[in-house]
């Protein structure tokens, strides 16, 4: 059984830090590629950022780009996102999701991820 949990979410103020996690489980994590995704209040689910399964590939939404950094840790099961100079257009529900096939290439399409954890809030505020 596939699973994925986030963590690490919390109140920050602008300009703050926070490294979020997804653990994973149920299926041979490395071999799938996994991204980072949020959903704020009334907004549609946009992709953030993505990493892939075998060459470590990384992607990023341009609103995020330099700010943002994802990482994964085969030997552990888990994808990380550190979070920078969060701002207040930040806030979200930051969801993990792995893609649908093996060794598939880094896309922010949600279209393209199977299986979702079930997010973790961040909120951006003074």
């Amino acid at each position: 059984q596939v699973q994925l949990v986030e963590s690490g979410g919390g109140l920050v103020q602008p300009g703050g830090s926070l490294r979020l996690s997804c653990a994973a489980s149920g299926f041979t994590f490395d071999s799938y590629t996994i991204g980072w995704f949020r959903q704020a209040p009334g907004k549609e689910r946009e992709g953030v950022s993505c990493i892939s399964s075998w060459d470590g590939t990384t992607m990023y939404a341009d609103s995020v780009k330099g700010r943002f950094t994802i990482s994964r840790d085969n030997a552990n099961d888990s994808v990380y996102l550190q979070i920078n100079n969060l701002k207040p257009e930040d806030t979200a529900v930051y969801y993990c999701a792995r893609r649908s096939l093996r060794f598939s290439k880094c896309t922010l399409s949600r279209s393209q991820f199977a299986y979702w954890g079930q997010g973790t809030q961040v909120t951006v505020s003074s």
